[in-house]
């Protein structure tokens, strides 16, 4: 098996006085195997001078190093948080890690602004925690990636939208109200709005509107795993749930999914009148086409569109 399909890493792992692993962080992982002749009991200096307990938060803070071969299944914590990071660290793309059963691997954490705590212990030291200023930002099994992995390149408005094991290329700008889950993002400079589900990948120069939304596969989005092409747009409070090519247009406020009925407008009509419709299934993956609701009929069309599609703001986006 190829090095490559590797990744390694040396890490913080934060333990629960109950021995329940809320998380790992890996500062800087690589692709590849654990180097030959590397001690995993002798740390860097920069991380074991911060291997300590946090009696505030009941943890302990160790230091670990591990490899995951990223074509098996996740089988602890920490394996889990490195692909993860991996994902974060833009050291593979979206749908190119086993993720299978990670969610079992992810305990439910209470996310403080001094970090990960069991939530039963923020129950039980809510008083002690106010008292030192320490607030309980979220309960959840995964967390904000800004406070594990710092992206050049990259805006955030609001860091609570961005899940760890987002992918996010540089020049990507994600809105106030965007947001990006794992094992999900945008290969080139993107305008995020909406909402990119698990397993969503969304092409250079593309924008996501606001309020909009991408099925993904966690939720009864089935097995198709969605993909947004180049230079495309989707308009404010629109979604689909098949995949875009390149230079496509879904107009503000349609949902197109699979099973959409969509009359391809520019076909001409038949003796009775009525133009061929199709499911929308049959026209995922394809360029340059608009997506547009019949204002007078209410019927979905889709028409061919010729040239480029959306430019995106080059100072915006630089």
């Amino acid at each position: 098996m190829s090095d490559e399909r590797w990744v390694w890493g040396t890490g913080l792992v934060t333990t629960a006085e109950n021995g329940t692993v809320l998380d790992t962080w890996f500062p800087s992982p690589e692709i590849g195997r654990i180097p030959l002749g590397l001690d995993p009991a002798m740390p860097p200096d920069d991380l074991d001078r911060h291997a300590v307990p946090d009696p505030r938060r009941a943890v302990t803070v160790d230091t670990i190093t591990i490899e995951v071969d990223l074509d098996a299944a996740p089988s602890s914590t920490s394996d889990a948080y490195l692909r993860l990071h991996a994902l974060s660290h833009r050291l593979v793309a979206p749908n190119a890690v086993n993720l299978d059963g990670i969610f079992g691997h992810l305990p439910n954490v209470a996310w403080t602004n001094a970090g990960p705590m069991h939530p039963d212990d923020a129950a039980r030291l809510r008083p002690f925690l106010l008292r030192d200023g320490i607030q309980i930002q979220g309960l959840d099994k995964f967390p904000r990636l800004l406070d594990y992995v710092s992206l050049p390149g990259v805006r955030i408005a609001d860091a609570s939208r961005v899940r760890l094991g987002a992918y996010l290329s540089p020049g990507t700008t994600v809105m106030h109200e965007g947001f990006v889950n794992f094992n999900a993002g945008t290969l080139g400079a993107s305008m995020v709005e909406g909402r990119i589900s698990q397993g969503v990948v969304v092409g250079d120069g593309s924008d996501i509107g606001g309020g909009a939304s991408i099925m993904g596969t966690l939720s009864g989005g089935g097995a198709h795993r969605v993909a947004i092409g180049a230079r495309t747009l989707l308009g404010a409070n629109a979604g689909v749930g098949i995949s875009l090519g390149d230079d496509c247009v879904v107009e503000a406020g349609l949902y197109v999914t699979a099973g959409s009925k969509i009359v391809l407008a520019d076909e001409p009509a038949g003796h009775d009148g009525a133009r061929r419709s199709v499911k929308g299934a049959e026209l995922s993956g394809r360029d340059g086409i608009l997506y547009r609701r019949n204002s007078l009929t209410g019927a979905i069309e889709a028409v061919r569109r010729v040239g480029v599609g959306v430019t995106l703001n080059d100072a915006l986006h630089a």
